[in-house]
């Protein structure tokens, strides 16, 4: 593409975000970078005036979370392109080059999953994104030996937020993320929105990003919990899933009841009753529809239950 936007949303992490941009500038093909400084109190808006000039900086005037930034960050700037990288995202060399390269073979594609690794490079950390029947969305791939592993696009619902590339023009179909979700799911909703609106994904195996993993908020902590469970409740809500069917229903609320018994016994804490009990409310009157594509159908309950216990204890 001959021009790409890259976008960094931060928050109070300026030796991650500084990391990512090293690896940012050694890319192979022209780009802008817009970091989206979420009101950091680290000094971070200063630090990137001052080793990075040629970085342009969209500054919040408070944490308003991901969406809200990263729709900052797209509105400032007018590439065809837009990458979205997380600031504990360590790129390689051709990552920009070979993400956006399904673009321009394809005018149907309107999103493109790259390949994040865990640190040391030896397992995946995902491979975009996968929904079960319930909308509960997984990392693909998820540690999977690398190189080992022979990867594939099917099933692909749509590209992490943390290593992603979009077209602009789907984007501005769609309206960009959903501002009502301050962290989490809202790389899955804005997968579910393009797919229903005829754009396809597609995964390029060979874009290649390390990715830390929760290292902005830290892993499991009680903010995170309580956060996510706000996005699964809102999108529960914004899709409808209880009205897809019993036995859907049945799964739904099983699964979810079986994670907040979880949190309250080994746990201690409410975090996870919290979450749903505020994304529910805030759901109130949201409504989308759900293309049939976008899941998978052989994500069963069983294999549903496995990996969401795979991702609590990483």
């Amino acid at each position: 593409m001959d021009r790409i936007d890259v976008v960094v949303p931060t928050w109070n992490a300026w030796p991650l975000l500084q990391r990512c941009l090293a690896t940012l500038d050694r890319q192979t093909v022209p780009k802008r970078i817009v970091v989206v400084d979420n009101a950091s109190t680290d000094g971070t808006a200063e630090l990137l005036a001052e080793r990075h000039p040629d970085v342009a900086l969209v500054r919040m005037t408070a944490n308003r979370g991901f969406a809200v930034a990263v729709n900052a960050g797209i509105a400032a700037g007018s590439a065809p392109v837009v990458v979205l990288v997380n600031n504990d995202v360590e790129c390689d060399p051709d990552f920009l080059e070979r993400l956006v390269a399904p673009l321009e073979t394809d005018s149907s594609i309107g999103a493109v999953a790259g390949l994040l690794l865990t640190p040391g490079r030896t397992t995946v950390d995902s491979f975009g994104l996968e929904l079960d029947r319930t909308l509960a969305a997984y990392a693909r791939y998820y540690r999977a030996p690398f190189p080992a592993a022979r990867l594939d696009s099917r099933h692909l619902a749509g590209p992490s937020g943390a290593a992603a590339a979009y077209r602009r023009s789907a984007l501005a179909d769609v309206g960009g993320f959903d501002e009502a979700l301050f962290a989490y799911l809202e790389d899955a909703d804005l997968a579910l929105r393009l797919r229903d609106m005829g754009w396809r994904c597609a995964g390029a195996p060979d874009a290649i990003g390390v990715h830390l993993g929760s290292a902005s908020f830290g892993r499991r902590s009680d903010w995170q919990v309580e956060t996510a469970a706000a996005s699964r409740a809102y999108l529960l809500r914004k899709y409808g899933v209880l009205r897809f069917g019993v036995a859907v229903a049945a799964w739904t609320l099983a699964a979810e009841l079986a994670v907040v018994a979880a949190d309250l016994v080994l746990a201690r804490r409410l975090a996870a009753t919290r979450g749903r009990v505020r994304g529910w409310r805030r759901g109130r009157g949201a409504s989308a529809t759900v293309p049939v594509a976008a899941v998978n159908p052989e994500l069963g309950f069983r294999a549903s239950l496995d990996r969401r216990r795979a991702a609590i204890t990483a």
